[in-house]
């Protein structure tokens, strides 16, 4: 991500006495983002703050929190993860995982069109992120570059789950929200949409990741939709000649009009997707494609930029609203060059029962919204662009002569039935009878509008608002509904804050006006939901961080001890165990290795061999003679004249010290220096390795030896010789 560094009142505030916001990321319409550092689990995180606009709408502060529990129970090494969601103040937030990179919009920027090579390997993980949300029921609905983000360490992640169909709830009903450049034809139709929508977008975005350019573009991003329904997305190899085959069919393939000729979900996807690229060669996968051509700078408007992001990835298209509609969406965590444009529907509403084509990024198929909601069934839900868009209020196409001979018969008939029937009764029938009927017909009809009054004003039909429940028993919201005059149906879910056996909240939400005839459901909390902690002893430090951060899960206190076995750095132990269930988030605190415990050496020079040897081994270390004594004139014989290492010096445990043992001093002969000159004999005896000491008698006037002591005999070396000098 690209940090602006532009002046923010929040930016060095501390939201919710927790995440420390260092900096701005990016600002859409409806919300800005800040890079924050966690100030509990000491890690930098994606913080999203609200505008006050969309912060003071409670309807969707209640869609948002539950939207962000959908998203963070999607865990995947290749979705971004939702960490937090809450409320501040007048601040609502979001707090996501924080990816360090840049976009794959950002990637299509400065390289243009890929390799097949680099496109097949940069979609596949952003495939495997969505079969794992499709395998949850789970449906993103705005697959597009700038949502997949590519980390500095390599890591690939696709984003932006958990806001899109709550930023519905703030826009006009019957709105279309969506990248237009993206959208799946079904989509623009208001039909209901599914995982197969994903993969439409998928291959939209590889044909742009092989070929530099999308497949449509128009003045404005009403001409995109309308291409995406009426117009087939072309072979890529049309752009990029020398294209493998199997590549054209892989993209038509996903990018049919048609659902049911796409593959069913992203895990289909997936493996036919790894099948093309093992088996393609590497002229075929290292295929380099033209470069991309700029288009003129003269180009009007959205043309200009929708024409500059086919060719070069800065796609120029401004997130826009066709109709008086409110603030727009945006990119989560940075702009980009396809941001989510809102599509007005049409001004008929579809029948009822029919998919909305509201566009939200994190729907369950098969939930259900709230009666007022733009996804809901009710005749105001919104239908998109479907075939009523593209005719407006045309009249129907003319009949065939076959069809229009028939309805002139049938005219022809009906008029003759017409001229059959008398206008007026031969028979006048009884006055009072006819009375008597309109009576009964009467007091029917009173009755009936009784009976309605009632339903409507005091029985089950009566409107009524749901009592708030949250945090109680289900008894006692079960009891606050029936005082209120609701039924209601229970549901397990999971919740980090609810204790385990208390509501979490109703759909419809508290404080909602319903008719007392239509349920209200339930959400009870089974607790949070628990995952089982990776097991790190005998890991590095490095490697248990990121299987933590991997797992969703905290780093604890770290704790440094010696260990004779372990090298440094390796993790000991961890507490909770490895294998332990616990929520995301559970720090994890980890024992890691100092390696071996250093051991002083001691100075055994001058003791007994035994001696030095014993000291040695107590201190833990191994005492090795050397093979050769020396002789040494101040160290006994047997005693340690040297060690190596010295004395101070530091080994580990079982480390081993040389001792060298003395053979005592050497002995040297003394010969006879008698009856020479002093000078003489002193100098050969300091040879030898004597100390000679000199007695002059009569002041040693001749400077002659007259005696010597000892004298021939051997004596140690460095012995004294005393001579007597006259």
């Amino acid at each position: 991500m690209v940090q602006d560094y532009t002046s923010d009142a929040l930016v060095g505030t501390l939201v919710d006495n927790r995440y420390l916001v260092r900096s701005k990321l990016a600002r859409g319409g409806m919300s800005t983002v800040y890079l924050a550092t966690d100030r509990r689990l000491e890690r930098d995180v994606a913080l999203k703050v609200l505008h006050p606009h969309m912060a003071g709408d409670p309807q969707f502060l209640d869609r948002l929190g539950r939207e962000a529990k959908a998203a963070a129970r999607l865990s995947h090494p290749h979705v971004v993860g939702m960490l937090d969601q809450g409320e501040d103040g007048p601040l609502a937030y979001l707090v996501m995982e924080y990816i360090k990179g840049h976009t794959l919009r950002d990637m299509l920027k400065e390289r243009g069109a890929l390799t097949p090579r680099l496109a097949l390997a940069y979609i596949d993980p952003v495939v495997e992120g969505l079969a794992a949300a499709h395998a949850a029921g789970l449906i993103h609905r705005d697959v597009k570059p700038e949502n997949v983000l590519i980390a500095d360490d390599g890591r690939i992640k696709i984003g932006d789950f958990g806001l899109a169909r709550a930023i519905t709830t703030s826009t006009s009903t019957g709105a279309l929200i969506g990248t237009v450049a993206y959208l799946s034809p079904e989509l623009v139709m208001g039909r209901q949409a599914d995982a197969r929508s994903d993969i439409y977008s998928l291959g939209i975005m590889l044909y742009e990741m092989l070929t530099g350019r999308q497949p449509f573009d128009g003045e404005v991003p009403i001409q995109v939709a309308y291409q995406h329904v009426n117009s087939s997305v072309g072979a890529p190899s049309l752009l990029v000649p020398g294209l493998a085959g199997e590549i054209d069919e892989l993209v038509q393939w996903c990018t049919a009009n048609d659902p049911d000729k796409r593959p069913v979900d992203g895990q289909a996807l997936l493996s036919e997707l790894r099948h093309i690229r093992t088996n393609l060669s590497d002229a075929e996968l290292d295929l380099q494609p033209p470069a991309a051509r700029p288009l003129s700078p003269a180009l009007p408007g959205a043309a200009a930029g929708a024409a500059a992001g086919a060719a070069a990835g800065d796609g120029g298209a401004h997130t826009e609203f066709l109709g008086a509609l409110p603030q727009p969406t945006e990119v989560i965590g940075r702009g980009g060059s396809n941001p989510t444009t809102v599509i007005p529907g049409t001004s008929r509403p579809p029948a009822r029962g029919a998919a909305a084509g509201g566009f939200g990024p994190l729907t369950a198929p098969g939930d259900s919204d709230d009666g007022d909601s733009p996804y809901g069934d009710s005749g105001d839900s919104g239908s998109g662009f479907g075939a009523e868009a593209w005719a407006g209020d045309a009249a129907a196409p003319p009949t065939s002569k076959r069809a229009q001979r028939k309805l002139d018969r049938d005219e022809e008939k009906a008029r003759q039935r017409a001229a059959a029937t008398p206008s007026r009764t031969l028979r006048p029938g009884n006055p009072r009878r006819r009375g008597l009927v309109w009576i009964v017909v009467l007091v029917l009809v009173a009755v009936l509008a009784a009976g309605a009054g009632w339903f409507f004003g005091m029985g089950p039909g009566s409107p009524g608002t749901v009592p708030q429940v949250g945090n109680k028993t289900v008894a006692e919201a079960q009891a606050l509904l029936r005082t209120a005059g609701f039924n209601s149906t229970t549901r397990d879910v999971y919740d980090d804050s609810v204790s385990p056996g208390l509501v979490v909240g109703s759909e419809p939400p508290a404080g909602k006006v319903i008719r007392k005839f239509e349920p209200v459901s339930l959400a009870v909390s089974k607790g949070p939901e628990l995952f089982p902690l990776p097991g790190l002893t005998g890991k590095s430090l490095d490697e248990a961080k990121t299987a933590l951060n991997g797992a969703g899960m905290a780093l604890g206190p770290v704790t440094q001890t010696f260990d004779e076995s372990a090298p440094a750095g390796a993790v000991l132990a961890q507490d909770p165990a490895g294998g332990t269930p616990a929520k995301h988030g559970t720090p994890v605190g980890l024992t890691v290795s100092k390696g071996p415990q250093p051991i002083p050496v001691p100075d055994v020079r001058g003791k007994d061999q035994d001696a030095a040897a014993k000291a040695l081994q107590a201190a833990g270390l191994q005492p090795v003679v050397a093979p050769e004594p020396v002789f040494d004139r101040s160290v006994p014989k047997g005693a340690v004249v040297s060690q190596d290492p010295a004395g101070g010096a530091t080994l580990t445990r079982g480390g081993s010290v040389t001792l060298t043992i003395s053979k005592g001093p050497r002995m040297v002969d003394v010969p006879s220096f008698v009856g020479k000159q002093a000078k003489e004999a002193r100098d050969a005896l300091e040879k030898l390795g004597f100390k000679v000491q000199v007695e002059n008698i009569l002041g040693g006037f001749f400077g002659t030896v007259r005696a010597q002591d000892p004298v021939n005999r051997s004596v140690p070396e460095g012995s004294t010789i005393t001579l007597t000098v006259v």
